[in-house]
């Protein structure tokens, strides 16, 4: 995929997004100065590009009963091409992890996890890490405050 070159309407645009998804074409082009057709091409241009990989409704973890975040280093048994990529389907299947990243380090993954509650927690490891024979070792932080948790990009044009 080619990424194009980002000239400083299309930061812009990707500023109003970013703030607001639902944000009107009107109303993002009466900022950045163009039609809102044009806005509208733009923003198609940006998706088909990959630019704009989703558009989603960020939700409250607390407001649905999602108390407790918790931070996950995972290290494999055997790091090899076919356990890395089953733990990766694993990880993409499982709704209370919010993000997975393959890292470098002692760790192999770090997982971003909410549950309900400890109980929650719980099934989850057995679920994800004891039932998995693949998984050598995983420790756990829990998140004393959601401090900052960012959907934001810097844009610079």
């Amino acid at each position: 995929m080619h990424t194009p070159d980002l000239d400083r309407l299309d930061v812009a645009i990707l500023a109003c997004l970013q703030s607001d998804a639902r944000t009107i074409a009107e109303h993002i082009g009466a900022k950045v100065g163009l039609s809102a057709a044009a806005v509208q091409r733009r923003i198609k241009r940006l998706r088909e590009a990959g630019v704009i990989e989703r558009e989603v409704a960020v939700l409250s973890p607390a407001a649905l009963g999602l108390s407790m975040t918790f931070v996950v280093m995972v290290e494999m048994e055997r790091e090899n091409l076919a356990v890395l990529d089953g733990f990766r389907r694993q990880v993409l299947a499982d709704d209370n992890v919010q993000q997975c990243y393959y890292v470098t380090g002692n760790a192999d993954f770090v997982l971003v996890v909410t549950c309900r509650d400890m109980a929650d927690f719980e099934t989850f490891t057995r679920r994800m890490f004891f039932d998995n024979p693949n998984v050598r070792h995983f420790t756990t932080s829990v998140a004393m405050d959601r401090v900052k948790t960012g959907l934001s990009l810097p844009l610079e044009p």
